[in-house]
């Protein structure tokens, strides 16, 4: 069924259908119009008898070509801002610009008001010339049994000048952090009301399972031997992150799309959901798998522009860090790409918008169903829920703070859509059609939020995996699936293991242009393409390391969830 994906609603194998929730028109392909490509407009329509949509939020245009440094085949510099971010300079230059904006600002605001003056009153002129100078903050749709639309948490009264111009005045951190990363550690935000104490959480946080220890390189290496992969598997994680390389653009980020600038068309497959931080978290998660930072690793150039880009793009809220770009699927994964890298390197500056972002997403749970769709406070489903939640889950390892109504919430959610005593679980509700991926998704949330291997419905639920086995094409399912089974451990992994890596080991592409990708023809992820297929079997073969298995060593105490 061409034009659904990942991001879709419509519900049949894996859930969704995409089609409506593209934050605007397809990402054209070749060298088009850059601007329009890289800033598309947001337009979003809602499904019947849904409820009423969010104000509509105007992206900066972006001149791609400004600043880049460098050219020719892949990745070959970074932008001028980019460097600016990282360095500290080029502060006179955006001063210059600002003086330039706020000039013109105000004499359109000028003339509009004589205009306004000069005529009969006119309500929708009044209104439209209100719209165009408002600077409020996007607004949470309201519940019609919701007797209190604002924000539901902050975190602390005075996190600091969070402005994307107070990002830029600090240098890099000197030297490289430690290599193996580090999950539980006491932190404060600048001048926040409580410290980001991991003995604070409602979730407490150990260096066992689940984290991010294992993407340390002598870590990696053992892992890799010891659970279940090979120099084959290792060998298509490189040539994977490789082609990534190759496709990032010169502002630091990806799209779906991606067969402009460097690619100029030689690969098939492209996507078309217009997402950019959707695009750019999904390409920077399999780097960050392999241990890849900003300050460590053979990708340094390739992450810190690739973060820099998701920075730059955030909205400061009344509500938190805004990434969505139309949808909560992208919030999420830039939530997890910003929080593993603060993990990983423990770069300050990375902090703030971290923790913005969670901001973000609490504030965005729907705070009676304990769910979260593709706009903040909408009714839940299954498949945005999971990366919500892996969200938070990011957020706690990186030490950050989340109120434990959001994770009691978040179970009641998973009640309401679970099935067999907790072993399947449906989209938005329970169904007697067995779904593989929200199936898969429900029993990785459920195993990261307490449940234990004695639990009934768990292990039935890995039964129903165990026996249908790796899809084909299905890669939504085959990448929670793989986790959940990595999780469970025994031979019901070891049997999944040889399946799922060989079969993506084969049917890597090795030729031209698209070497190191895949693209599997599947209705559920048409929108994200080539760059989305890529970007999964990737993280599905650096399962081994990519998060220290939940069952060898627990995460968390045994009755504090998370």
């Amino acid at each position: 069924m061409a034009g659904q994906s990942l991001f879709s609603r419509e519900i049949s194998d894996a859930g969704v259908d995409l089609a409506e929730l593209d934050a605007g028109p397809p990402v054209q392909d070749g060298p088009a119009d850059a601007a329009k490509v890289l800033a598309p407009p947001i337009t979003k329509s809602r499904p019947a008898n849904d409820e009423p949509a969010l104000p509509q939020i105007a992206l900066p245009q972006i001149d791609e070509d400004a600043g880049h440094l460098g050219g020719g085949e892949g990745h070959s510099g970074l932008p001028a801002a980019a460097l600016d971010y990282w360095t500290g300079t080029g502060r006179s230059n955006r001063l210059g610009f600002l003086a330039s904006a706020t000039f013109h600002a105000v004499a359109l605001v000028i003339m509009a008001l004589i205009a306004v003056l000069s005529q009969p009153a006119d309500e929708d002129l009044v209104e439209l010339i209100a719209s165009l100078t408002d600077n409020d903050p996007p607004k949470f749709e309201n519940r019609d049994d919701l007797l209190d639309p604002s924000p539901a948490v902050k975190f602390s009264s005075d996190v600091g000048d969070t402005s994307f111009d107070s990002l830029l005045s600090d240098e890099l951190p000197a030297g490289p952090p430690s290599e193996v990363p580090q999950e539980s550690r006491a932190k404060s935000a600048p001048g926040s009301a409580s410290p980001l104490d991991s003995s604070n959480l409602p979730w407490r946080v150990s260096t066992g399972g689940g984290g991010l220890s294992g993407r340390g390189a002598k870590a990696r290496e053992g892992l890799v031997k010891k659970r279940g992969g090979t120099p084959g598997s290792q060998a298509a994680v490189r040539r994977g992150l490789d082609w990534l390389k190759a496709h990032q653009r010169r502002d630091g980020s990806w799209r779906f799309s991606h067969r402009s600038e460097n690619c100029n068309a030689y690969c098939r497959n492209p996507g078309n959901h217009a997402s950019t931080t959707g695009a750019t978290a999904l390409a920077l998660l399999p780097f960050l798998g392999a241990g890849q930072t900003h300050v460590t690793g053979d990708y340094q150039d390739v992450v810190r522009a690739g973060l820099f880009y998701l920075i730059g793009r955030m909205r400061t809220t009344d509500s938190g860090g805004d990434l969505q770009e139309g949808t909560m699927y992208a919030q999420g994964l830039a939530t997890i790409a910003l929080c593993e890298a603060y993990t990983m390197t423990e770069d300050e500056k990375l902090m703030i918008p971290a923790q913005r972002a969670i901001e973000f997403i609490v504030n965005a749970q729907d705070p009676l169903g304990g769910g979260w769709r593709y706009a903040p406070r909408q009714i839940g489903d299954t498949t945005s829920f999971g990366w919500q939640l892996m969200a938070l889950k990011s957020g706690q390892m990186a030490g950050f703070h989340s109120p434990s109504p959001s994770i009691e919430l978040a179970q009641k959610f998973l009640d309401s859509v679970q099935s067999g005593g907790g072993a399947y679980y449906g989209y938005q509700q329970p169904e007697t059609k067995r779904n593989p991926t929200t199936i898969s998704i429900g029993l990785l949330c459920r195993m990261y939020t307490g449940w234990g291997r004695d639990h009934a419905g768990l292990k039935r639920g890995v039964d129903f995996i165990n026996r249908r086995g790796p899809s084909a094409s299905n890669m939504y399912y085959n990448y929670y699936a793989t986790q959940v089974m990595h999780h469970w451990e025994g031979k019901p992994w070891q049997r999944w293991n040889a399946k799922m890596r060989e079969h993506l080991i084969r049917t890597q592409a090795l030729e031209g242009h698209e070497t190191g990708s895949w693209y599997f023809e599947d209705h559920h992820t048409t929108s994200g393409g080539r760059l989305y297929n890529t970007a999964v079997a990737i993280m599905i073969l650096e399962v081994y390391y990519r998060y220290m298995p939940l069952y060898s060593e627990r995460s968390v105490d045994s009755d504090a969830g998370f």
